[in-house]
């Protein structure tokens, strides 16, 4: 065998270098020392900089911050409110680098509790049952052969093993049992038997078609400021921007119904809708409306100034309730516009009154500044302001004709002619009872001052003339020195006069002396009176029933009556002026809808909502059909006249 050789013995000499070394390093080092624990020399690079001991304690301090380099710090985004683009000051700074969802339940939650409880339970019982099988498992062993031999000691260890499990189960019956907890149904571990169905397989269908034909189109557009080769089309999406902007407006006076009505006694109330205004009809007074009679979104106004001594400059715009925001057609005019009509067979064609005597038709066909037909000196214009016109039916040569009615005491009939208006003195209005003896035996008598009139609505000749002097002429275009009636009707002057469009023998009146009279022109008395407290600027009928009409006031306030609901007051007062100080001018009802615009001394139309006890109807009776036409309005006014007629007799 070979023989193992014994461990040769290693002996570490330093060398005179390396002492050397340590020597320049300020280490003594014996020569029986270890090499781990001789000190190493530094080595400096060549290239290392030579500080200064400034230099060398000079602190140097460093943050750490948890701002991410790579979030980016220039995000904008647009700020519709602002119209701009706006950087956003927050940045996420956090950056996820690892995440996942796990299963483990805190031992403190409340399942965790259950879990710990329920294998404390299922620990214990296990141990009992090992417990009670040992036992009877050591007795089988220890007498085998006596339990072959004797029946009797088998029997032993059955009972003993009887005794020991019903041992067991007393101890369980004693230990109190925790309540059995309750699982909670939800829509992940409930299900109705009633409602395992199988579910329909899913099946993809897939079908083929042949992409349709693609062009490329390009043009060159260049900046003009001709718009009209895209008038309709600009003027088309003007009015769906403006529906989206009034969107809420519309659905008002489309579908609102003041719902608190049914709990008013028989009041009503007016809902403003849209305001109407122009930067050019600033400080005009507005001084007419009209509908127009084939359009009914349509209506023109009339701008000017009742003040002497403000006249100037005049404006006919017309609206529309599809575009709120700015007239349809624009005319100005030198003098201010006192009057309009609206031709009812050709409604492009609007005659205007102007302050100073004149008046003009404008062409709506034809949208430019000028006026297709306007008088003159030479051509018998009027003295004074004309204060109202009205369409009349062609002559006899099928010629478009009006009339109208100024100061000066005529009233003119014009035709339209190829390229000039030609005019007929109808009446010279003289006030009754002031004639003077002038020289040479003549009679002079006191010129009387027009202020409104109105034609019957089926008696052709047949029309009311209200001036100045408060006094209202039953006219006849067939006798031009004569007045069929005179009515002493106000203290001052007519402001308005208006036929009912049911009822043939009813018309209406106002006056600046604060009151507004129902009449019957059989009779020189007026049948209804009612006193607003305050001039009266214009009244007008409701379309739809011979009992209701407005009337405004210069207080700010419309007031609205229905006859048939209270004879005796209105149903509504409400103010509606845009601004406290501004002054009612005018009143018009809309020929279809139940909305009436009404305008003020600052050039601004409102158009309000009726609410539903302001035009109410017949109501329905069971097994009874409501009867509706002309013929039920004339009998529902005829019936108050007659209440009227008796009291009268009577006193």
């Amino acid at each position: 065998m070979p023989q193992k050789q014994p461990p040769r013995r290693q002996s570490i000499s330093v060398g005179r270098g390396a002492r050397k070394r340590d020597e320049d390093s300020g280490t003594d080092v014996g020569e029986g020392a270890d090499e781990w624990a001789q000190s190493k020399a530094t080595v400096r690079p060549p290239d290392q900089l030579e500080l200064t001991d400034a230099e060398l304690k000079e602190e140097f301090t460093r943050i750490l911050t948890a701002n991410n380099p790579h979030a980016p710090q220039n995000i904008v985004r647009y700020s519709f409110k602002e119209g701009t683009y706006k950087l956003i000051g927050v940045v996420n700074q956090l950056a996820v680098h690892f995440s996942q969802v796990g299963n483990l339940i805190p031992k403190d939650s409340d399942e965790g509790r259950r879990q710990h409880y329920r294998d404390e339970l299922v620990a214990g019982s296990q141990e009992s049952a090992k417990v009670v099988i040992s036992e009877t498992e050591i007795l089988e062993e220890e007498e085998p052969k006596e339990a072959e031999a004797e029946p009797e000691a088998a029997s032993q260890t059955d009972v003993l093993a009887a005794e020991a499990a019903a041992k067991v189960t007393e101890e369980e019956l004693l230990t109190p049992k925790q309540p059995k907890e309750r699982k909670l149904t939800n829509q992940f571990n409930f299900s109705e038997r009633a409602s395992q169905t199988l579910n329909n397989p899913l099946r993809d269908r897939e079908c083929q078609m042949e992409p349709p034909p693609r062009t490329n189109f390009s043009a060159t557009a260049n900046q003009s400021d001709d718009i009209t080769k895209v008038t309709q089309a600009a003027k088309i999406v003007e009015r769906m921007v403006n529906q989206n902007t009034y969107d809420d407006v519309a659905q008002d006076f489309k579908y609102y119904e003041d719902a608190a009505d049914e709990y008013r006694d028989q009041e009503g109330t007016l809902l403003p809708l849209w305001k109407f205004q122009n930067d050019k009809a600033k400080r005009l007074a507005v001084t007419a409306l009209c509908w127009n009679p084939k359009y009914n979104d349509l209506f023109a106004v009339g701008h000017g100034s009742y003040d002497f001594m403000k006249q100037g400059r005049g404006l006919l715009l017309l609206y529309s309730m599809k575009n709120p925001s700015f007239p349809e057609f624009i005319f100005s005019s030198e003098s201010g516009i006192m009057c309009l009509d609206m031709h009812v067979d050709h409604p492009y064609l609007v005659v205007v009154g102007h302050y100073d005597g004149n008046v003009a038709i404008y062409n709506l066909k034809k949208p430019h500044s000028q006026p297709s037909f306007r008088s003159s000196a030479k051509s018998g214009k009027h003295m004074d302001p004309v204060w109202q016109v009205r369409w009349q039916k062609d002559d006899m040569d099928n010629n478009l004709n009006f009339f109208s009615v100024s100061s000066d005491g005529r009233i003119v009939s014009w035709t339209l002619l190829k390229s000039e208006l030609v005019h007929t003195d109808v009446i010279k209005l003289k006030a009754e009872g002031t004639a003077t003896d002038g020289p040479a035996g003549l009679q002079l008598h006191t010129v009387g001052c027009g202020t409104a009139f109105d034609f019957h609505k089926e008696i052709d000749y047949l029309f009311l003339v209200g001036t100045e002097e408060g006094k209202i002429y039953k006219c006849s275009k067939s006798y031009s020195s004569k007045f069929l009636d005179t009515y002493d009707a106000h203290n001052m002057a007519v402001d308005a006069v208006s036929w009912n469009p049911y009822h043939t023998k009813v018309f209406m009146s106002c006056s600046s002396d604060w009151t507004v009279k129902i009449w019957d022109h059989t009779i020189k008395t007026p049948m209804f009176i009612y006193d607003l407290n305050s001039a009266v600027g214009d009244v007008a009928w409701a379309p739809y029933s011979s009992t209701v009409f407005a009337a405004v006031t210069t207080n700010g306030k419309t007031h609205v009556f229905d006859l048939s609901i209270n004879k005796y007051e209105a149903i509504c007062n409400q103010p509606v002026a845009a601004k406290k100080k501004n002054k009612i001018t005018h009143v018009q009802f809309n020929p279809i809808h139940p909305i009436i615009i009404v305008g003020d001394d600052r050039g601004h139309v409102i158009c309000l909502k009726l609410s539903p006890n302001l035009r109410k109807m017949p109501k329905e009776k069971k097994g009874q059909e409501v009867q509706k036409g002309p013929a039920v309005e004339i009998a529902k006014l005829d019936k108050l006249l007659n209440l009227v007629r008796e009291v009268k007799t009577k006193t």
